[in-house]
C-alpha cells in the first residue's frame, strides 16, 4: 500500500511522542530500582489502571477477537471474558494485601512468605520462567501480530515485515522504556490507549458501514446462519448446548469447552494480567499507587475498562468479517480485520490506522519489557549473581536486560503457528496452579514446597500431553481436555506435597502476618503468635463486593452489547443493573477504611539484598 506524506507525518508524530516521553523521565526513573520499576510508588490509581488496559489491549487482541468471532461467534469471547472473577477477586481480596506487602516485584514474595533454600529456589526459578520464557511467548505472539498488521497494510513481504518488527520496532521501544523506567510507560500508555481505541471504533465504523450499517448487517448474519445446517446464531452471548458436550457447529464454542472457561479458567489457570490472586505487571501497577485505596481502585477501573468499554468495536468488526468475507475460512479468519481495514477505511486515514497499531503494540512491550526485565535484575541478578552493587548499576542492567528480551521475542515469534496458539500455550503451562495463588494469602498451611509442585506439575503435565496424541476432536476440545487433566493432576499433586511437607517457620509467618494482615480466620495459629496484630475479618465483606463487581462488569458489557444489537429494552434491563450494582459498590468501598498516608516501602530480611 502506498503511503502519502500525511501518512508517514502521522506515523513519526507518534514515535516522537513516545519518544520524547521517555526522554522526559530519563532522570527520574535513572534515580534506583524504585523509581526504575514502581515509579517511587507515587502513581494514581486513574494512571496505574488505564495503563494495565492499554498493555492488555495489544496488536494481536483485535486480529485474536476478529478470529474468535468468524468462527465460533460473539460466545468465542468466553475464553477471555471467563477471567472477570479472578480479576474481580484481585480487586477486592488481593489488591490491599499487595500494596501492604511494599514489595518491589511480585515474584519477591517467593522469600516473604517462605523460608530458607526453597523459597530462593521457587524466586530465581520463578524468575526464569517467567520473566524470560513466559515473558517472552507473550512478545513472540504479539510480535507475530504485528508482522501480519505491517504486511497488510505496508504490503510488503513476510520476510520484510518480519525485519520491520524486530529490527525497528521492538528496539525502538526497547529505548523509550529503558530511558523512561515505569513512569515513561505509564504515561505512554495512557497517551496510546486513547489513541488505539479511536481507531478501533473507527475502524468497527467503517466495517459496520460496508456490510450496510446494523440492521442489514444483522439480517444478512440471520440468512447466513439458516443457510448452514446446525449453525448456531453469531450473535448470542453463550454458545448453544443442543449439540453435545463435544460437538462445534458453526458459531460456537463447545459445550465442554465453554464449561472450562467459566468454570475453572478463572481460579485454576495463571495468565498474565488475569493471575489468581493478582501477579505480573497487575502487582507492579499496584506496588506503583500512592497508598491501598489507589491500588484497589487502579485494579478496578482496569477491570471495568477491560471487560465492559474495550470489546464491542473489536466484536462488531468481526461481526462485518463474516459478512463481508464469507468464503475466508477459519485458518485466516484472524486476518480478516486488516482485510476491513484495507478494503473499506479511506486511505487518508491509513496513516493513523498505522500510529494506532504501533501504540497497541509498543504498549504491550513495553511493559513487558519492564516487567520481564524487573525479574531479571531485581530477582535473579541482584539476589543471586551480584548483590550489593550501586543502584546505578543494577538500573544499567536492567536497560540491558531490556536488550536481551528484544532479541529473544523475535525468536519465539518465529515459533508460533497463530496468535490463538501463543494465548493456548500459556494458559496450558499454567493450568491447575491458580489455586495456589489464591490461597498462599488465606491459609497459612502453604509452603514454598506447594507452589514448587504446582508449577512443575503443570509444566511437565502439559509439556507431555502436548508430544503425545492423548485426546481427540477439534483444537478447542483438545484444549478442554488437556486443561481438565493438567488441572486435576497438578492440584492433587500440591494438596499431597503441602501436607507432606512441614510448615514454614514461625518467624516468616509471623512476619508475613503483621505485615499484610490477611483475614484471621485462615491464620488463627499464628494469630495467636502475634495478639498485638488487631485482627483482619473482612473476607465476607469482600466476597460480597466480588460477586457485585462480576455482576456490574458482565451486566455492562452485555447491556452495552444488546443495545448495539438493536435489542434495546434487554440492553437497558441490565445497563440498570449495572448502575445498581455500581451504586451499592460504591457504597461499599466509601465504607472501609482506608490507610491514605502509607508509604510501604521494601522490606528487608537478613541474608537477603533487597531494592
Amino acid at each position: 500500500m502506498h503511503l502519502t506524506l500525511v501518512d508517514w507525518s502521522a506515523v513519526i508524530a507518534y514515535l516522537a511522542i513516545t519518544l520524547i516521553l521517555g526522554l522526559y523521565f530519563r532522570g527520574r526513573s535513572g534515580k534506583d530500582m524504585s523509581e526504575y520499576f514502581v515509579s517511587g510508588r507515587e502513581v494514581s490509581w486513574w494512571l496505574a489502571g488505564t495503563s494495565m488496559v492499554a498493555t492488555t489491549f495489544a496488536a494481536d487482541t483485535p486480529l485474536l477477537v476478529t478470529g474468535l468471532v468468524y468462527s465460533q461467534g460473539i460466545a468465542g469471547n468466553w475464553l477471555w471474558w471467563s477471567f472477570l472473577p479472578s480479576g474481580m477477586m484481585t480487586v477486592f481480596l488481593f489488591a490491599r494485601l499487595w500494596r501492604r506487602s511494599g514489595l518491589l516485584t511480585d515474584v519477591q514474595f517467593a522469600e516473604m512468605r517462605y523460608a530458607g533454600k526453597p523459597a530462593a529456589f521457587l524466586r530465581g526459578f520463578r524468575a526464569i520462567y517467567l520473566g524470560l520464557l513466559m515473558n517472552c511467548l507473550i512478545l513472540g505472539w504479539v510480535t507475530k501480530a504485528m508482522i501480519t498488521i505491517t504486511q497488510q497494510l505496508l504490503g510488503v513481504s513476510l520476510g520484510s515485515a518480519t525485519l520491520i518488527c524486530v529490527l525497528v520496532l521492538i528496539p525502538f521501544t526497547g529505548l523509550y522504556v529503558s530511558l523512561g523506567g515505569l513512569w515513561g510507560v505509564l504515561w505512554t500508555d495512557l497517551f496510546q490507549f486513547v489513541l488505539k481505541m479511536a481507531i478501533v471504533i473507527g475502524v468497527a465504523y467503517y466495517g459496520i458501514h460496508a456490510a450496510g450499517g446494523m440492521s442489514a448487517l444483522l439480517a444478512r448474519l440471520s440468512a447466513m446462519q439458516a443457510a448452514v445446517p446446525g449453525a448456531a446464531q453469531a450473535t448470542s452471548f453463550v454458545p448453544g448446548f443442543s449439540h453435545g458436550l463435544t460437538a462445534e457447529p458453526q458459531w460456537t464454542v463447545p459445550a465442554l469447552t465453554f464449561l472450562v472457561f467459566i468454570c475453572l479458567q478463572w481460579w485454576a489457570f495463571w495468565y498474565p494480567g488475569a493471575e489468581p490472586g493478582g501477579g505480573g505487571y497487575i502487582a507492579q501497577r499496584i506496588f506503583s499507587a500512592k497508598d491501598e485505596r489507589h491500588g484497589l481502585l487502579s485494579v478496578l477501573w482496569f477491570n471495568i475498562a477491560h471487560y465492559a468499554l474495550r470489546p464491542w468495536p473489536w466484536i462488531l468488526t468481526g461481526l462485518a468479517v463474516i459478512v463481508l468475507y464469507p468464503q475466508l475460512g477459519k485458518d485466516r479468519a484472524e486476518q480478516g480485520y486488516m482485510m476491513v481495514v484495507t478494503d473499506h477505511v479511506p486511505h487518508a486515514l491509513i496513516g493513523i490506522i498505522i500510529a494506532g497499531f504501533l501504540a497497541a503494540f509498543m504498549s504491550t512491550v513495553a511493559t513487558q519489557l519492564n516487567w520481564g526485565a524487573s525479574y531479571l535484575i531485581a530477582d535473579f541478578y541482584r539476589r543471586f549473581v551480584k548483590p550489593g552493587a550501586s543502584e546505578k548499576h543494577y538500573v544499567n542492567a536492567s536497560r540491558a536486560a531490556t536488550v536481551l528480551l528484544v532479541a529473544a521475542s523475535a525468536l519465539v515469534a518465529w515459533q508460533l503457528s497463530s496468535i490463538r496458539a501463543g494465548w493456548q500455550w500459556v494458559l496450558e503451562l499454567g493450568a491447575g496452579t491458580g489455586a495456589v495463588y489464591l490461597l498462599r494469602w488465606y491459609w497459612w498451611r502453604i509452603n514454598a514446597w506447594s507452589e514448587i509442585a504446582a508449577m512443575a506439575t503443570a509444566l511437565v503435565v502439559s509439556l507431555a500431553l502436548h508430544l503425545g496424541t492423548f485426546f481427540s476432536g477439534s483444537a478447542t476440545v483438545v484444549f478442554a481436555k488437556t486443561a481438565l487433566w493438567t488441572t486435576g493432576l497438578t492440584t492433587v499433586v500440591w494438596i499431597i506435597v503441602t501436607m507432606a511437607t512441614a510448615p514454614e517457620p514461625n518467624s516468616i509467618l509471623i512476619a508475613f502476618y503483621r505485615k499484610v494482615r490477611p483475614d484471621v480466620r485462615g491464620w488463627r495459629p499464628v494469630a495467636e503468635l502475634a495478639p498485638e496484630v488487631s485482627p483482619t475479618r473482612d473476607l465476607g465483606q469482600n466476597l460480597v463486593a466480588w460477586l457485585l463487581g462480576c455482576g456490574m462488569v458482565y451486566a455492562a458489557l452485555f447491556g452495552v452489547g444488546k443495545l448495539i444489537l438493536l435489542q434495546t429494552g434487554t440492553g437497558l434491563v441490565l445497563v440498570f443493573l449495572a448502575a445498581a450494582c455500581a451504586m451499592a459498590l460504591y457504597r461499599d468501598i466509601a465504607s472501609r477504611t482506608w490507610n491514605e498516608h502509607e508509604q510501604a516501602g521494601s522490606w528487608q530480611r537478613e541474608g537477603v539484598a533487597q531494592p
